[in-house]
């Protein structure tokens, strides 16, 4: 642990003096100009900057800290802290589902909550999944989706990365109720932010960003290999998925579709204009325009 304290400290000290060569990168990468944009991406100019600046951020400081905890942390310890903080996130997803009319979904997600929170020893053992049960990711932006609410232009944000117009509103709804005394409950963070002793809920907060950015390292090493543009994979990747969640099918339907694996990273492909589903969205890793229309230009 010790290792790993100082490892986190030397990257602190690492940001802190690239900090302004961070910013100067940021900016000149704001420059760049994208002459035909996506359909779906009305603001790649701005965002392919945004995306240069999250993944020098990244190079810096979040993906040496997430190596480091690999390093140090042995891997059952790593399983049980990332399943602790999928029990919390299933918590907010049976939320959802309840708002979104899932009655299915709603007892099923609660059912896994108290299922690993009883015989998983707090979430440490996913014995949910063990016994052939199934994740349903849900959040709130899923959920406006399912209101009628349109996903709106692909947006990267700061530090956060991709999102669109309802799923970044969607998120600063949760974020407030997150702060708000009155709405605590109705957060993902809910659990987390009912810690009374700010240095241990602080350090919680810390370990859940740790935990993610670990659990995204082979998946990374994946995108390098295959994709060309990583930007306009992981865009790709994300406007599908964010569909894909919002349009599964409810139970009782008439199409009689089964419920797909959101656990898998393969999607379904709605990019069939024959499909009714269509809405533009090219497969994943494939441009909607010629590839030199996608090469920024500097100014």
């Amino acid at each position: 642990m010790n290792r790993f304290n100082a490892s986190t400290h030397s990257v602190g000290k690492r940001l802190s003096r690239l900090a302004p060569m961070l910013a100067v990168a940021a900016i000149a990468a704001g420059c760049a100009h994208v002459q035909h944009p996506n359909p779906n991406d009305p603001w790649e100019s701005y965002n392919r900057g945004m995306y240069a600046f999250n993944t020098k951020v990244d190079d810096v400081f979040l993906k040496p800290v997430a190596k480091g905890y690999n390093t140090v942390t042995p891997k059952p310890v790593r399983t049980c802290i990332h399943n602790m903080f999928n029990n919390l996130e299933d918590v907010w997803s049976a939320f959802n589902s309840f708002l979104q009319g899932r009655g299915i979904d709603f007892f099923n997600t609660l059912g896994r909550v108290l299922f690993n929170t009883t015989m998983g020893l707090g979430g440490c053992i996913d014995v949910d999944s063990m016994n052939g049960g199934k994740r349903v990711v849900n959040d709130f932006g899923v959920t406006l989706g399912v209101w009628g609410v349109k996903a709106g232009p692909y947006v990267v944000l700061p530090l956060l990365g991709s999102s669109t117009a309802r799923d970044s509103a969607a998120w600063g709804t949760t974020l407030a109720a997150t702060f708000s005394d009155k709405a605590s409950f109705f957060s993902e963070a809910a659990p987390i932010m009912a810690i009374d002793n700010i240095p241990v809920r602080n350090s919680v907060i810390g370990l859940g960003i740790i935990d993610a950015r670990a659990n995204l390292l082979d998946t990374e090493k994946l995108v390098d290999q295959v994709a060309l543009d990583k930007y306009s994979f992981i865009r790709d990747a994300y406007l599908q998925r964010r569909k894909a969640l919002v349009q599964r099918p409810r139970e009782g339907s008439e199409s009689g579709a089964a419920l797909p694996d959101y656990s898998d990273p393969t999607l379904p492909d709605y990019s069939d204009p024959g499909d009714p589903g269509y809405d533009g969205v090219q497969p994943v890793g494939q441009a909607t325009t010629p590839p030199a229309a996608n090469v920024p230009a500097k100014h």
